[in-house]
């Protein structure tokens, strides 16, 4: 099985090590594992800001870059999401277009959905011994509708004590240049989140979305609340070799 890493601009940039455990979790399993070099942005900053024609031309370079690969894996909902459901927007009147982006986008997972529904597993083989709690991000909840697959392979990695989250399905605030163009609703939003999660009694807050996780997790380092963030994907990566809970969130290698 031929599959693609689409790691995305936020990972590449901030959060590199997401993109490195997806990478290390999938050839743990034994699946071969390519990084196209000529990979951009999935454009959604520009769909949802009004530009749809510099949208498209994205959407354009993701169909011929990951044409051919039986599946493109994403560690973001967000991304994701703008893929797989506002790609065929941008598509609708441009049969080019349309037709570039056939082959590709049924091959287009997230990272929860190509281990449980394609690979086939939840066990994969982790270990990680901390107080967890997971929080669905809106668009890993409402494009993507993984529904309880993070939580089923969250469950079956060893030593990890899943905790639930009140209001897990609430908007942590963030969505992208809402934040910007509405600090103060998305900051009250996001105390809601940070409340709740200090609730749980948690050591790590985890999320397939690290956009989100960006957002809280500044907040929760700005309170000195000593809960980390981390992606899914770095939990299901861990072994009793290298697990460890990441210093506080922000910027990391």
């Amino acid at each position: 099985m031929r599959v693609a890493l689409f790691v995305t601009c936020v990972n590449d940039t901030l959060y590199p090590r997401t993109g490195r455990a997806v990478v290390r979790l999938l050839e743990r399993l034994g699946v071969d594992v390519a990084f196209p070099g000529d990979q951009t942005c999935c454009g959604q900053m520009h769909y949802n800001t009004g530009y749809p024609g510099e949208a498209a031309a994205l959407a354009r370079g993701f169909a011929r870059t990951f044409d051919g690969y039986d599946a493109v894996v994403v560690p973001s909902g967000s991304c994701a999401g703008m893929v797989r459901d506002n790609y065929p927007r941008l598509a609708a009147r441009d049969p080019a277009l349309k037709a570039a982006l056939a082959p590709v986008l049924p091959n287009v997972y997230d990272l929860s959905e190509l281990l449980v529904d394609v690979l086939g597993v939840t066990d994969v083989g982790a270990y990680f011994p901390h107080r967890v709690t997971y929080h669905p991000t809106c668009h890993s909840l409402r494009l993507l509708k993984l529904g309880d697959k993070p939580l089923r392979l969250l469950r079956a990695v060893r030593g990890l004590e899943l905790a639930e989250l009140e209001g897990a399905d609430e908007c942590c605030g963030f969505g992208g240049t809402f934040a910007v163009k509405n600090p103060a609703i998305s900051a009250a939003m996001c105390a809601d989140k940070m409340r709740h999660v200090a609730d749980t009694g948690a050591e790590v807050l985890c999320a397939a979305d690290n956009s989100c996780l960006m957002h809280i997790g500044g907040a929760l380092s700005r309170q000195r609340a000593g809960i980390r963030t981390m992606h899914l994907a770095e939990i299901l990566a861990s072994t009793e070799e290298t697990a460890e809970v990441p210093a506080p969130s922000g910027r990391r290698a």
